[in-house]
């Protein structure tokens, strides 16, 4: 019980950190002060100080869409180990439910923007559908890819000790953990998909499906972010840590410091794509994923390539 609730602690300062590595990376390449490091925790416990204000227009979707988005996102959380430690949840499959779950969190705040009956929100709901269900096999072909290696389908027992692997898996998996890094970028709306500072909602995607949340909603909404960024994280850190150094004192700092400065970097040096161009990038991380997944399937196989 000692492991799983280390585990999980774990996974929340991942979560809780990477934002705070993102904008301090960008800080220091803008040769600037910047935020304080836990700048937007302090903002998301403003926000559930206050008290949320609902349009006439909307429904009872509307009202619970943020539950149900931070719920789906937190009970994937609790299925995500941090290298060979044991999650608080785990059974056969449970990658295919973590899939599931990621885009159920996903529909309920497509459907609570088009509950609004805003055309702004309407056509933000539009754009998430279309990334979400174009970037779906990337991430089955990701998860597919780890399960193959390891032979097995559940993420405590893909992680559970390290592998013996030559150097052309240990590529593969490198490669797999690239997958799952720019996958974060499209769910987390992050440049060069979605840019989360602007407020135009023209060119917006991911924050114009919220714009008529506040208070409390919205805290929820940033808090099942951070949990889906660390999700996503972790996994891209195991899959490096695997062939390399396989504890959670190693995966967990790669965790924050990879994907944070990661990201933090492409912000700081990247434009956000035109929106034409946003499904060729999508495609592009499907199209090698597939490469990746069959890679390792001829290698695990034997075959010469």
């Amino acid at each position: 019980m000692l492991i799983k609730l280390l585990n999980t602690l774990l996974m929340i300062v991942v979560a809780l950190s990477i934002t705070g590595v993102i904008n301090r990376t960008r800080a220091v390449w803008a040769g600037r002060k910047g935020i304080r490091f836990f700048q937007h925790v302090y903002n998301v416990e403003l926000q559930m100080r206050k008290g949320a204000v609902y349009s006439t227009t909307t429904s009872i979707l509307f009202r619970i869409a943020p539950c149900v988005y931070l719920g789906a996102a937190l009970l994937a959380f609790l299925f995500i180990p941090v290298a060979n430690l044991e999650p608080m949840l785990s059974f056969h499959g449970d990658i295919i439910l973590v899939a599931y779950l990621l885009a159920l969190s996903r529909t309920a705040l497509i459907l609570a923007a088009l509950d609004t009956g805003s055309s702004f929100e309407g056509m933000g709901a539009a754009r998430e559908a279309l990334y979400g269900a174009l970037v779906e096999p990337a991430l089955m072909m990701g998860m597919a890819t780890l399960a193959l290696f390891c032979g097995y389908s559940s993420f405590a027992e893909i992680f559970s000790m390290a592998r013996d692997l030559d150097m052309n898996l240990t590529v593969v998996l490198v490669l797999v953990a690239y997958v799952f890094v720019v996958i974060m970028f499209v769910e987390a709306g992050r440049v060069p998909v979605d840019d989360p500072r602007t407020h135009l909602e023209l060119t917006m995607i991911h924050e114009v499906m919220c714009l008529d949340y506040s208070g409390i909603d919205m805290a929820m909404i940033h808090i099942a972010g951070w949990l889906k960024n660390s999700i996503f994280a972790i996994i891209a850190a195991n899959a490096v840590s695997v062939a390399f150094c396989f504890h959670w004192w190693f995966a967990a700092p790669l965790a924050i410091l990879g994907t944070g400065i990661a990201i933090g970097v492409v912000e700081s040096f990247r434009a956000r794509n035109k929106l034409t161009r946003n499904t060729t990038f999508i495609l592009t991380i499907v199209a090698m994923s597939a490469l990746v997944l069959l890679t390792g399937f001829l290698l695990i196989q034997n075959i010469e390539i």
